[in-house]
């Protein structure tokens, strides 16, 4: 759930593209027949392990996958990004990001989304509360903690602009991977945050912030981040594993929403080193929100792929428009999902 990993680059975006060689398994060889071994596929994470991903380790432990003829490995990301891997195929499934998938899909990465797995952005900008920062105009003459994403600066310019504030009197530094807590210790007013994690960890901590939601400034910043992740080839070679992975994994992020603590117990059993009350807490606050409003669980808004895109060919973090409509799809999801 932590930022850096968020804000791919489009030098990372041409990482994708140079990698685009078929080395995934054989679609032939699916097992249809009941009494069939399971499949092995793998999943990769985008981060270490967190409550964004527990409806993926729900289905793994309640059985849903092997119901559904799978046996998923859910793995962490190395030194190879995901998103790089699944354009590759040597994974058929990875947690991804819309604006990340948006501008590897501008340098030719086969990339597509096959489900939303938040209904709606939950990162904003966030300050300690002690620095009185409660709109995006009282961010002028502050400073601001970047991670050196391309995105950042158009962000944090729109909102800033929306609340009728001056942005360019904003003071960037560039923090890297430092924390929230680190990098506004040294001098640094706010950062970009998810919510879920690290404005949960400071309530924990008894350091709570003010945020400002980047989906209430301005509609076409209410962008899926995260989301499940798949390439072309394997949607019109391999269908039925993208239906199957699917099903099972609307089924865990289902029973997530419905059974919040169950569902952090399993997390915590499958990565101990968590912080346990952070992760029931997140999760408390995060269940409700895998669905939300819409109508199923992974469900995406057209509307949102094409204002998204185009806000960010209008920001000039694209150099080329994108298609949105061939950037995502609904049709393996589930109809009752």
């Amino acid at each position: 759930m932590k930022l850096p990993r968020a804000l791919a680059t489009l030098t990372t975006a041409s990482l994708l593209v140079a990698g685009l060689v078929s080395c995934g398994s054989d679609p032939s060889d699916q097992n249809t027949a009941e009494t069939a071994p399971l499949r092995k596929i793998q999943v990769s994470l985008d981060w270490t392990p967190n409550t964004n991903h527990t409806g993926l380790y729900v289905a793994k432990a309640k059985g849903f996958y092997a119901q559904h003829g799978l046996d998923v490995e859910i793995i962490q990301p190395g030194d190879a990004d995901p998103s790089a891997l699944v354009a590759a195929d040597k994974v058929p499934f990875a947690v991804g990001y819309q604006e990340a998938l948006t501008q590897a899909r501008s340098q030719g990465a086969p990339l597509v989304s096959i489900a939303a797995i938040i209904q709606h952005n939950t990162s904003g900008f966030a300050s300690p509360k002690d620095r009185a920062l409660t709109r995006p105009a009282q961010y002028a003459g502050k400073t601001y903690g970047s991670f050196g994403g391309p995105i950042e600066e158009p962000l944090l310019q729109t909102i800033v602009k929306a609340d009728g504030g001056d942005p360019a009197t904003i003071k960037t530094v560039n923090v890297g991977d430092a924390d929230f807590f680190a990098a506004t210790r040294k001098g640094i007013d706010f950062t970009w945050i998810f919510y879920a994690w690290t404005g949960i960890e400071a309530e924990l901590r008894g350091e709570p912030v003010n945020i400002q939601y980047v989906k209430d400034y301005d509609k076409a910043l209410d962008f899926y981040t995260p989301i499940l992740i798949t390439n072309e080839t394997r949607i019109s070679q391999d269908p039925t594993l993208v239906k199957d992975f699917l099903a099972a994994t609307s089924e865990g992020y289902t029973y997530a929403a419905a059974n919040a603590a169950e569902s952090a117990d399993i997390l915590l059993t499958a990565a101990p080193d968590l912080d346990a009350q952070l992760v029931k807490k997140s999760q408390e606050w995060l269940s409700p929100r895998y669905r939300d409003d819409a109508p199923r669980w992974g469900q995406q808004n057209p509307r949102i792929w094409s204002d998204f895109s185009a806000w960010l060919y209008q920001q000039k973090v694209l150099t080329v428009e994108v298609d949105p409509a061939k950037a995502f799809t609904n049709d393996f999801l589930p109809a009752n999902g």
